[in-house]
């Protein structure tokens, strides 16, 4: 059997989906989800405060950047004791979460093992559906992950809009601002928006406030990376406090919406059909019945 670490959250979530959580031995810190998973050993921890504001978060990692420091620890002695076969990691982001270079040096300092490092590239909806299936290759089952995938994208295809498509402007960090790339322009256009920042396939990209307010966007969602509508919530002065803040189309008309980033928009796993149910609900709330309201998001002005 194997014996599974996963060092990302959407990773352990893959896991699941797969029908192998109970082959998972370890975690990182940031892997909660399904609940079960809280009681495995963890394996990671952040080497900056995560605790802080969002210029706070920013300029540290900034500076851990340029000091060409990982912002993650991995413990190589738990590893070690784990014994696992198999590690999942990602390459796509090494702010986001722990890095195939964080597993690798952990490795080289005292493992005598040598599990497979499984690393997931998840930089569009193709790349999180191949890394499903890397998964399961990784893991000998295949079939499974062609099903799971299968069945993933039924569910999004059903429920695809058509009709009006408002501007949508979706925001992964607020102070400094930067806008949702990788998977989310292809969620927003699936889901009946037009996506005003941000490249499918692509990095999530810096913006100004200035071209936020140029844009002038129908509708703004608010999901920064790793943070939850509570905390999401209080972070929105930075943009609340914006001179012309008032001003804009999206704030006149109430459609302001808060997301869960850190549950929903930032995991490239299985529950990025939720992620495209949320943005159908916030789009489209005449055609999909608010399911993922008060948990996955919430309207501004009903705070």
């Amino acid at each position: 059997m194997p014996r599974i670490v996963s060092l990302i959250a959407s990773a352990t979530e893959i896991v699941d989906a797969l029908g192998e959580i109970e082959n998972l031995v370890g975690r990182s810190h940031e892997c909660d989800y399904p609940e079960r998973v809280k009681r495995l050993p963890v394996c990671t921890r952040p080497r900056i405060p995560i605790d802080g504001d969002s210029r706070e978060i920013d300029r540290l990692v900034k500076e851990s950047a340029r000091t060409f420091l990982s912002i993650y620890d991995v413990f190589a002695d738990v590893l070690e004791d784990l014994r696992p076969t198999h590690i999942l990691t990602q390459i796509q982001c090494e702010v986001c979460a722990v890095s195939l270079r964080d597993v690798e040096q952990a490795m080289s300092r005292s493992m005598k093992s040598r599990p497979a490092i499984v690393s997931l590239q998840p930089d569009s909806l193709a790349g999180i559906w191949e890394d499903i299936r890397r998964a399961a290759r990784a893991l000998d089952i295949a079939a499974r992950g062609d099903a799971v995938v299968e069945s993933l994208q039924r569910r999004m295809t059903g429920l695809a809009a058509h009709g009006a498509r408002p501007t949508v402007a979706c925001i992964e960090w607020i102070e400094p601002l930067m806008a949702a790339g990788n998977w989310t322009p292809e969620l927003i256009a699936l889901a009946g928006g037009i996506n005003l920042f941000g490249e499918a396939g692509a990095h999530s990209p810096w913006m100004t406030w200035e071209q936020l307010a140029a844009a002038d966007p129908d509708v703004l969602i608010i999901a920064p990376c790793g943070f939850d509508l509570d905390r999401t919530n209080s972070e929105m002065h930075w943009l609340t406090d914006r001179p012309g803040w008032g001003n804009l189309r999206a704030v006149r008309a109430g459609r302001v919406y808060l997301a869960d980033g850190n549950q929903y928009f930032n995991r490239p796993g299985p529950r990025v059909v939720e992620t495209f149910e949320i943005i159908s609900e916030i789009l489209h709330p005449e055609r999909a019945a608010p399911r993922h309201r008060e948990t996955g998001w919430r309207a501004m002005m009903s705070l």
